[in-house]
């Protein structure tokens, strides 16, 4: 894959304000002397049309991070905070935020195209302008060929591409991916990546990707580094963020 461009799209209509805000943020699961401290000190932002990179190893508070970010999950102590998304609402975050698992998680009683289609739906979509934008979407990252397709028919890397497409078919704002490749080979882990990117920008989409792959980190334009629940510098190896725009703060 080519150097990332560090040139950042925005949106129209993005005003600069960062589409999502932590701080000093916490989460402990549990209580008592078998808490356990998931994440702390955590204070950074993601500017619109940002390109991040969330690296560290397994247990380091990627996944927390990104729970917290999209509001899936709430801080125990500190700030989480949409201040670009226009507003705290679950409603308002689903309709702007784009999560991609590190599983595809598609329904296997549906279609391809059915998978897609389905958040559009939920969010009130009319039917045929649904299918219409779910087909969109999967032809946009040369899947139109799997739109028919049920989940077991798809190769793992074929449902991670439908899953990819099946969050930027909602035209999200921010795209949230925790360790979009960590299931898949090399090859098909870096296809995956570029059609995520490329698909992102098209949208003018905000970003962040949570990894323990040194090369996945490479393939975006700023990079924070996680360890034992907090952001850290980056280490004397690793070399400086050479992109701050994303801001994070250790």
């Amino acid at each position: 894959m080519a150097a990332p461009d560090t040139v950042n799209p925005r949106r129209a209509g993005d005003t600069g304000t960062p589409l999502v805000v932590c701080e000093n943020a916490a989460r402990t699961y549990g209580k008592g002397p078998g808490a356990v401290v998931a994440v702390h000190g955590l204070t950074c932002a993601v500017e619109p049309g940002t390109r991040v990179c969330v690296v560290g190893p397994s247990g380091s508070g990627k996944s927390t991070l990104l729970h917290l970010m999209a509001g899936l999950d709430r801080p125990t102590a500190g700030r989480v905070s949409h201040p670009g998304l226009g507003g705290e609402h679950a409603e308002s975050l689903a309709r702007h935020i784009g999560v991609v698992f590190q599983g595809p998680s598609l329904l296997p009683p549906l279609t391809a195209a059915e998978n897609v289609a389905l958040p559009l739906r939920i969010d009130g979509v009319p039917e045929g302008e649904a299918d219409t934008r779910a087909y969109a979407a999967l032809e946009s990252l040369g899947l139109q060929a799997l739109a028919p397709r049920l989940p077991d028919e798809l190769s793992a890397g074929q449902a991670q591409r439908v899953a990819v497409a099946r969050v930027l078919a909602r035209r999200p704002r921010l795209v949230l991916a925790d360790e979009p490749t960590g299931q898949l080979d090399r090859a098909t882990g870096r296809q995956v990546l570029s059609v995520l990117l490329g698909a992102a920008r098209e949208l003018g989409a905000a970003v962040l990707v949570t990894t323990h792959d040194p090369r996945v980190a490479r393939e975006l334009d700023v990079r924070w580094y996680m360890a034992d629940g907090c952001l850290v510098q980056p280490d004397a190896e690793a070399g400086p963020n050479p992109h701050p725009a994303g801001r994070a703060a250790p």
